[in-house]
């Protein structure tokens, strides 16, 4: 799967080597606010992965969301675990009614009896 025609490694990648040398060259970030935005560019990777994938997962669409939310914190955007939580579950009815259309739930799968 690729975004913009890169694997979403690499776009990782690139954007730790930006953030890097923009650090080096005197950007004034401190070691969370570096981490957070790498923390920042996988979980919105990691959700773009998702809604491309077929069927389309919500949990993982969500749990990218929560990720991003928490690690924006390092940027002063406070939210408490509450807040987070509040978020993700609103965006996860969001998209089940979105996707509701496109998804189907899958048949039982039941053991067969030994012979």
């Amino acid at each position: 799967m690729k975004i913009f025609g890169y694997e979403p490694a690499v776009i990782v990648y690139a954007v730790n080597a930006l953030v890097a040398a923009l650090v080096a060259w005197g950007l004034d970030l401190s070691d969370e606010q570096t981490g957070a935005i790498s923390t920042i560019v996988t979980g919105v990777l990691a959700a773009v992965v998702a809604a491309m994938t077929r069927p389309v997962t919500v949990s993982a669409i969500t749990g990218a969301a929560a990720t991003v939310l928490a690690a924006l914190g390092a940027f002063g955007l406070e939210l408490s675990a509450e807040q987070i939580g509040s978020s993700v579950a609103l965006g996860s009815i969001v998209l089940a009614l979105l996707l509701r259309q496109n998804v189907s739930p899958a048949q039982a799968v039941t053991a067969s009896p030994d012979r």
